[in-house]
């Protein structure tokens, strides 16, 4: 029993997920053990309970052990090196995690489920004690292609540094159809933030997925805010469907828009308007100021004749100059007032449990279209059908039902398969 108390005790400082070999095991009262095979590890989420006296436990979904199976001692001390790392605010063991949730590699993506299991077991626990409110903002940034979004956030990012917030910055860079590869400018355009210690800038390549904003961007979020990060500046790639995707993952949405762009109501579409928070009309300064209230007069109005997203919060306008730092002091109160607004309604919490689905139904798509590529008779039909959708000879609709038909017929005789071998 002072065995086991003692174990759990140091175990019970950080929420975490741990082991110990089958001949060291602990017992908790009424929590089932479960086992893994090979070097039988026990699992559990361990963490303190709001007195202080003891430990709370709870087993791991029986799906969720099964996903993580034959975890070797190397990766555990390797887990739980970042873990605590990360919660610990190191600034290298977050780059180092968002490193593992951003990998390819199959059992590096088990690994990475693992590690942001505990994080947000560890996050929960410390929403629970600051009365079910999250502690970190979520601020998704966009706009096209010279709204100076990067210069923007540096000024931002130095002025909430300076009051003593943790500001981190997931900036997604567009990456190369033919190469994969990223120029990932927006670390070297924000150097003095960069240098910050108090700031976390990862620029991540968009890999080419859908609106140019990675599939691993939720998972940075989590880890960012896990490593004690109070604000997460998300900017995405120009002006499409990155907004609709980033809208998904933040708690508030804010369009940047540069003056004496031309006819901007026009080029800049109605659904990203509808979505926008907060418009925010960048460089308003020295020869731009009048065209720069010309923008900012014209989206006022036009954001009047726009149903309203949130029963709390009335989409607004405001023109700042990063040159001269006119209007950030006021654009960022206008933030907080959001903020306070959606925190005190429960909109903000109501918010992220939908985002939450969203994210899961995302992941899905994404890797059941995986699934369908890597299938071997989608593979071995694919290259033929490509070409005769390529000379005309077949319609791209036809030759995706004959994909879908090999898939599903291939699919479904595996698995009569199976039932007939189990069976007999």
């Amino acid at each position: 029993m002072g065995r086991s108390s003692t174990l759990a005790g140091c175990l019970a400082v950080f929420p975490r997920l741990f082991s110990v070999p089958q001949s060291t095991r602990i017992h908790y009262p009424n929590h089932g053990l479960s086992t893994l095979s090979h070097v039988r590890y026990e699992w559990r989420f361990v963490t303190p309970s709001q007195t202080g006296q003891h430990v709370r436990c709870g087993s791991i979904d029986s799906a969720f052990r099964q996903h993580i199976q034959d975890l070797s001692p190397a990766e555990i001390r390797l887990l739980d090196k970042m873990y605590l790392g990360l919660i610990g605010g190191q600034r290298a063991s977050l780059a180092e995690s968002i490193t593992l949730v951003e990998t390819q590699h199959p059992r590096k993506k088990e690994l990475a489920q693992v590690l942001l299991q505990r994080v947000l077991a560890y996050r929960e626990e410390q929403e629970k004690s600051n009365g079910g409110k999250p502690e970190a903002f979520r601020v998704g940034l966009s706009g096209p292609p010279g709204a100076g979004k990067s210069t923007f956030i540096e000024v931002v990012g130095k002025m909430l540094t300076a009051r003593g917030s943790k500001v981190s910055v997931l900036a997604v860079d567009p990456s190369s159809c033919t190469t994969g590869g990223s120029l990932m400018g927006d670390k070297t355009r924000m150097t003095e933030l960069s240098r910050d210690m108090q700031a976390f800038i990862r620029p991540s390549p968009a890999s080419g997925t859908l609106g140019g904003v990675t599939r691993t961007t939720n998972e940075a979020i989590v880890l960012c805010e896990g490593a004690g990060y109070d604000t997460v500046l998300v900017e995405t790639v120009g002006v499409g469907q990155s907004e609709f995707a980033v809208a998904d993952m933040v708690d508030m949405f804010v369009l940047l828009i540069p003056p004496a762009g031309g006819d901007e109501l026009q080029g800049i579409k109605r659904g990203i308007i509808e979505m926008a928070d907060l418009v925010v009309v960048t460089k308003s300064d020295g020869d731009l100021v009048v065209p720069a209230r010309r923008i900012a007069t014209e989206y006022t109005s036009a954001l009047k004749l726009l149903r309203k997203k949130s029963k709390t919060w009335s989409p607004k306008v405001v023109r700042v100059s990063s040159e001269t730092g006119e209007g950030i002091q006021e654009l960022w109160a206008m933030i907080e007032g959001f903020r306070d607004a959606v925190l005190s309604s429960g909109e903000l919490q109501a918010r992220r449990r939908a985002q939450q689905k969203v994210w899961m139904w995302s992941l899905i798509r994404e890797n059941v279209l995986r699934h369908f590529r890597e299938h071997p008779a989608v593979r071995r039909e694919l290259p033929h059908l490509e070409d005769r959708v390529t000379r005309g000879a077949v319609s791209p609709g036809l030759a995706a039902d004959l994909l879908l038909k090999a898939f599903s017929s291939s699919s479904s005789s595996s698995s009569s398969s199976s039932n007939t071998s189990s069976s007999s």
